[in-house]
């Protein structure tokens, strides 16, 4: 199984586009890093002067008519320009938890996701356009151990991969906000790296998943296909038929990247109209439009549909003929 699992990680070496899509899910994750310190970066004085030189024509229109601007005629030069250049003087914070909740940490977990789902499917799929399993088989007639070795060498790969990556990611933010002497909350260094780690395992499920799938179709595009239905149209027809966010996709990979998450669901009419005891939103209660999604339930969603994948991409590997 050792020679075998070495065989593999050399033969994914040497695919031009898996290493190609490898690449890029080292590089997307650094421009967005790169982006994101930019765009948080302080102001200098000389971005408050271009500011200010910009400003020129609507500090001119506020010091003619100052009470369109809310400000007293009798300060109107001053405070012109101190509240017009105020306003453009506001930049992102760059914030640890902010990017774990709404911020670019989820973009780089998608990042990921999709690449190296990508990288799992054309791993499977150049065996079977180039029909090179039958010579595999040749040298390894032992199909379960083949599969596994395969499975093995892409989800190792993909996990490494997105584990690096990402806590290359937070550890750059932190030194980032430290250069900049900017507060870091306790804690919140050891839940990012935890936000990081986790998305990095989903990647890596998503590149088994990919690979399975692939494995079992035997056609790339056909995987694509599936995961584009199941990922878009999947969302929006739990949306249709009015079926709880509890089902839905994104819902379940944000309870597993952020270790839980919220969902609503409608209340009753009484929670509305009743008397106040039958109003109570108390959390938890039936009144309470916002349901916890804990982690453990986006694990078993998307457990389920990867094992049913593994599973039924192992078993027609086994037994369908390679030709």
């Amino acid at each position: 199984m050792t020679r075998l699992l070495r065989v593999e990680l050399t033969r994914l070496r040497w695919r031009r586009a898996a290493v190609l899509l490898l690449l890029l899910a080292v590089a997307v994750p650094a421009v967005i890093f790169a982006a994101r310190a930019w765009t948080t970066r302080p102001l200098s004085q000389a971005d408050i002067a271009q500011i200010r030189t910009d400003a020129a024509g609507q500090i001119a229109e506020c010091r003619a008519h100052p009470r369109r601007y809310g400000v007293p005629r009798q300060h109107s030069a001053r405070a012109c320009e101190r509240t017009i250049v105020g306003w453009q003087l506001h930049r992102d914070k760059l914030t640890l938890a902010g990017d774990r909740t709404n911020g670019t940490g989820v973009g780089v977990v998608a990042v990921l996701t999709a690449l190296l789902l990508l990288m799992g499917t054309t791993f499977a799929g150049h065996d079977w356009n180039t029909g090179s399993m039958s010579n595999q088989l040749l040298f390894e007639p032992r199909r379960g151990r083949v599969w596994a070795a395969k499975a093995v060498a892409v989800t190792a790969v993909a996990l490494v991969t997105a584990a690096v990556v990402s806590t290359a990611y937070w550890l750059g933010v932190w030194g980032v906000m430290a250069g900049r002497g900017l507060p870091v909350q306790d804690g919140a260094l050891v839940d990012s790296l935890a936000f990081g780690l986790r998305g990095a395992g989903f990647a890596a499920a998503a590149a088994l998943g990919g690979f399975a799938l692939t494995t079992l179709f035997r056609s790339t595009v056909a995987t694509i296909g599936v995961l584009f239905a199941v990922s878009v149209a999947g969302g929006l027809f739990v949306a249709m038929l009015g079926i709880s966010e509890h089902w839905q996709p994104q819902k379940n990979v944000a309870a597993i990247v952020k270790n839980g998450t919220t969902y609503y669901r409608p209340v009753p009419d009484s929670c509305f109209t009743g008397v106040q005891e039958d109003r109570a939103t108390v959390e938890g209660s039936r009144c309470d439009p916002e349901v916890a999604l804990p982690a453990r339930a986006g694990v078993g969603y998307y457990g389920v549909a990867l094992l049913l994948a593994v599973g039924a991409s192992t078993i027609s590997f086994r037994r369908r003929d390679v030709g």
